[in-house]
C-alpha cells in the first residue's frame, strides 16, 4: 500500500509542476506606417496577416525576435505583394511566447497585421 501511495503522490506532483510551469505571454505594438493625414488614399485590403514561429528546446534553436518579425513581414508581403503607389498602413506586431516546463520547450509566434492603402496619383 505504501508504494502505491508514493507513486500516486509522485505522479500528482509531476502533473502539478507541469501545469504551473506552462505560461503564455502576449505582447504587441503599433509600428510607424504610411502617413494617412490627408484624403489622398483609398484602402485596397484590410487586416492582412503574416506570421512566423520559432521553437526552442532547452533554450536552443529558433531565431531572435527581429528575425521572427522579419520573416512574418516577408510572409505577409509574399501573400499580398504591393503595387505602385501602395503602402502598408496601420501595422501591428504581436508576439506570443509560450513555454511548457520552463525552458524545456518554448515557442515564440509573431503575427503582423496591416492594411494596404493606395495613394492617388
Amino acid at each position: 500500500m505504501k508504494k502505491n501511495s508514493f507513486i500516486q503522490i509522485f505522479v500528482l506532483t509531476i502533473i502539478v509542476i507541469g501545469f504551473t510551469n506552462c505560461a503564455s505571454i502576449l505582447a504587441g505594438n503599433l509600428q510607424g506606417s504610411a502617413a494617412l493625414n490627408q484624403s489622398n488614399f483609398s484602402y485596397v485590403k484590410k487586416d492582412i496577416k503574416g506570421s512566423s514561429t520559432a521553437t526552442y528546446i532547452l533554450g536552443i534553436g529558433g531565431m531572435n525576435r527581429q528575425a521572427i518579425a522579419a520573416e512574418a513581414k516577408e510572409n505577409l508581403l509574399k501573400e499580398n505583394p504591393l503595387k505602385d503607389n501602395q503602402a502598408l498602413a496601420n501595422i501591428t506586431v504581436n508576439f506570443k511566447a509560450s513555454s511548457i516546463l520552463g525552458i524545456i520547450y518554448q515557442t515564440t509566434k509573431c503575427t503582423i497585421t496591416a492594411d494596404i492603402v493606395e495613394f492617388k496619383k
